[in-house]
């Protein structure tokens, strides 16, 4: 979903302007993803690493992560892509149904 993701934000960035901006913006917004991915991470996170740039709590990891799944989402959606959107939503819905215990983990992480 991160790969999907990150596509989805430079396809975007690159469709954002029609001027030769478009290459930098089509750049940029995958390495910001990228970077708030990478960076703001709660430390011993068994789904990760488990290593941190910014110890982040648990919460605003979640809110993080929905955050940037549900841009993509919109982005796919206002390039015009709505299987896409339906798809890359659903697997996302999918995908934390399926990791509550980690869900839990990050809420009571602080």
């Amino acid at each position: 979903m991160e790969v999907a993701a990150i596509v989805t934000f430079g396809i975007w960035g690159y469709a954002l302007t029609g001027s030769g901006l478009r290459i930098v913006w089509a750049i940029m917004m995958p390495l910001l993803f990228a970077a708030l991915w990478g960076i703001f991470a709660v430390k011993d996170d068994p789904s990760r690493s488990g290593k941190t740039v910014v110890n982040t709590p648990g919460i605003v990891r979640l809110i993080l992560e929905l955050t940037l799944f549900g841009t993509a989402v919109w982005m796919l959606f206002d390039l015009g892509y709505s299987t896409l959107e339906w798809i890359l939503a659903g697997a996302v819905i999918l995908h934390y149904i399926s990791s509550l215990d980690r869900i839990g983990w990050l809420l009571k992480k602080k």
